[in-house]
């Protein structure tokens, strides 16, 4: 079967995305363990994860982010209008996402971090209750994000930095 056959036939997963911005409005990106030589350099990204089926978008975001970051301590600030698609690439159809999908259809939330960065844990999410995604977390720029993460995901992150760009450090009464 040809590539475009097997791309046609297949769905795309529905997912959710976390874009967390701390007081000073930075945003959280994790570390992914290597594990492809070829996109090894691309190895930073913003939390993300799959909507169970009967889950509502919203309440996904909130649990993969604590599955992945053991991060509650949260206010939602926006979502986007329109889901994000991404395609995999060619090399990665059959095989990536456990080789059930073509890509992910995503819904993104901007939220703020108001918690202590002493509940940030990676290395033993959801208090040790899921394996570890992640080796490292830091606050970058937004900015930043879109040449960070694995190029077939790039145009995704250049529109969350066009949508969430006017979210800045958080205002203090």
């Amino acid at each position: 079967m040809s590539n475009f056959a097997l791309r046609e036939q297949l769905p795309y997963r529905p997912c959710v995305g976390v874009v967390l911005f701390n007081k000073e409005g930075k945003v959280f990106a994790a570390k992914r363990k290597p594990q492809d030589k070829e996109f090894s350099k691309y190895i930073w990204q913003l939390p993300q994860g799959g909507i169970d089926k009967g889950e509502v978008a919203a309440e996904a975001a909130i649990r993969e982010l604590y599955e992945e970051t053991n991060i509650k301590s949260v206010e939602m600030i926006e979502r986007t209008k329109e889901p994000l698609y991404y395609d995999l690439p060619d090399e990665l159809l059959g095989i990536g996402l456990k080789g059930k999908y073509r890509g992910q259809v995503q819904d993104w939330f901007a939220m703020r971090f108001v918690g202590d960065e002493g509940e940030i844990n990676v290395k033993r999410p959801a208090n040790g209750a899921h394996p570890a995604e992640f080796s490292a977390w830091a606050w970058k720029e937004l900015s930043e994000m879109p040449d960070l993460i694995v190029p077939f995901k790039r145009k995704v992150y250049e529109d969350l930095l066009a949508m969430f760009s006017h979210i800045g450090p958080k205002e203090t009464a």
